[in-house]
């Protein structure tokens, strides 16, 4: 039902530029009593154009020999996976650790602010309770994983369902249970998620939040019949003007645009909520940040700092999976209303900005590539 996109483009290009902050969503701990703002605007402004600058600077290698330790093991310290085969990390791979040295250093100097969570006790009963639920624990390997939907979670459930012995391996052809067998620190007492969020190695994994929410409407609204009646049929109530009797698998991509930007954040749906209220970076110290660009490779370290047995590798990429690719996005980006795009971005601001991704570009002049 989706339109196929445009002509292939070269790149994604620069950062759109100042984005209004009209109806920003931001975490209820910034907040006072009475709703008025803690954390100024400036510093809102600040981050924005300090997660632009510094990735101006990594493409043109102004950092290139800044070298701090990061949160995690250089990564020729340990044997790679994704071959079999023990190897060195090309030298190609600079760039990407200085990417993640950007991160670190954002998400340390953003969460270190007076106002941000510094731990899951400071954070609201909601807040508190959306996080753990998201946490999922392995006992046996010592590790926290805290989870994002449409970012490749179902086949990390199904390797801590291998690593605890419920699944036989993860190529198992089953349907997904992302319940059953699966340990969540909100099921633990306050004494026991206290010891595992200080002893327990934590990683998380990201990815782009405008190609997160492209993927998240294309599965949602285009595949999932549950979906398209719970959210889809309301959507579209609300937000055409003629609405004829719709099924909600009709929805567009700027009906769903629309949604999100009146939803609370703390209130969506996880699919689409933000990654930062989703797994709080601020409130738990995740020692590792991957990639949903280079999950493999992130992900065969993980599981090689946790000592999985060697067997164990991630998941390729089923058959039918359709992924959201640079063209996709273009074109779904670009045949959006601009003044919308512009209006939803300050809602995952802290997404893009503690993970260290562009703002998209919309303008003409990409657009018409």
């Amino acid at each position: 039902m989706f339109p196929r996109p445009l002509a292939p483009v070269a790149v994604r290009g620069a950062e759109m530029g100042a984005t209004s902050v009209r109806r920003a969503a931001v975490p209820a701990r910034m907040r006072g009593g009475s709703g008025t703002m803690l954390l100024p605007s400036m510093l809102m402004f600040g981050v924005i154009v300090a997660s632009s600058g510094l990735l101006l600077m990594i493409e043109r290698g102004i950092l290139a020999e800044v070298k701090p330790p990061p949160l995690h093991p250089p990564h020729g310290d340990l044997a790679w996976r994704s071959s079999g085969d023990t190897r060195a990390v090309a030298s190609e791979d600079m760039d990407y650790q200085v990417l993640q040295d950007v991160r670190n250093r954002t998400v340390r100097t953003m969460c270190g602010q007076k106002n941000m969570p510094h731990s899951i006790w400071e954070l609201s009963a909601g807040q508190r309770k959306t996080v753990l639920r998201h946490i999922l624990v392995s006992d046996k390997y010592r590790f926290l994983y805290c989870y994002v939907p449409k970012v490749a979670c179902s086949n990390w459930k199904r390797i801590l369902k291998v690593l605890a012995g419920a699944l036989e391996n993860v190529n198992v052809k089953l349907k997904m249970d992302h319940k059953n067998d699966l340990v969540f620190l909100g099921d633990m007492k306050p004494d026991e998620i206290s010891y595992r969020l200080k002893h327990y190695y934590k990683f998380i994994f990201v990815r782009d939040p405008m190609e997160r929410l492209l993927s998240a409407y294309r599965n949602k609204f285009g595949e999932i019949k549950e979906y398209q009646l719970k959210y889809g049929v309301e959507i579209v109530k609300r937000y055409r003007k003629s609405p004829r009797k719709s099924t909600g698998d009709d929805v567009t991509f700027s009906e769903f645009l629309r949604y999100l930007l009146d939803e609370d954040a703390e209130r969506m749906n996880e699919h689409w909520m933000p990654i930062y209220n989703l797994c709080q970076p601020c409130a738990v110290r995740y020692d590792f940040i991957g990639s949903y660009e280079r999950l493999n490779v992130d992900a065969n370290y993980i599981l090689e700092h946790v000592q999985a047995p060697s067997f164990i590798r991630f998941p390729e990429r089923q058959s039918w999976y359709k992924p959201v690719t640079r063209e996709t996005l273009h074109y779904y980006l670009c045949n959006t209303q601009r003044g919308l795009i512009k209006e939803l971005l300050p809602k995952y601001i802290l997404d893009f900005s503690l993970f260290a991704y562009p703002l998209p570009n919309i303008t003409s002049e990409f657009c018409r590539q």
